[in-house]
């Protein structure tokens, strides 16, 4: 699905880092990067990375919640400003899912705002994505990306 949809919701985590602007991109551009922003127990398995930069290309990779696997395909594209970009799922679990990802100067280094916009399929697999990808579940993970983000952009 590429329209959002009426009933998407939008979450948004911003933080300010010490930090450049060519350390925060060359950080988001490393192959590596989903994979050390994946917090544990959650694995991350690449199938595909046909990305040519961090605003184009596609990933396909499983996320294993354990024994339950979600896998997904994720565009990426520009995001809303000059240093950022998004990913949307192309397919996967949910019913929309976009992300971009906004770094943006201030004074004392970077401001990174992860917008997380978002729509649960109905059903058995929307119980599951409520569950896995929102409220509680969707703090933790950004609060877990924001601080593996900082350690890795000092």
């Amino acid at each position: 699905m590429t329209d959002k949809p009426a009933n998407a919701h939008t979450f948004v985590k911003t933080s300010v880092m010490k930090t450049t602007m060519d350390k925060m991109m060359a950080f988001h551009t490393d192959p590596k990067a989903l994979s050390n922003l994946t917090p544990p127990p959650i694995f991350m398995q690449l199938h595909r990375d046909d990305r040519t930069s961090i605003s184009e290309g596609e990933l396909e990779f499983t996320l294993w919640f354990g024994p339950i696997p979600f896998r997904w395909v994720a565009r990426h594209e520009d995001g809303p400003t000059e240093h950022s970009f998004a990913d949307r799922q192309i397919s996967g679990p949910m019913a929309y899912w976009r992300h971009e990802h906004i770094f943006t100067e201030v004074d004392g280094g970077i401001e990174l705002t992860d917008r997380v916009t978002i729509a649960h399929k109905s059903g058995l697999q929307g119980i599951f994505t409520r569950l896995m990808f929102d409220g509680i579940p969707l703090h933790i993970l950004f609060f877990y990306r924001h601080l593996r983000t900082r350690l890795a952009t000092r």
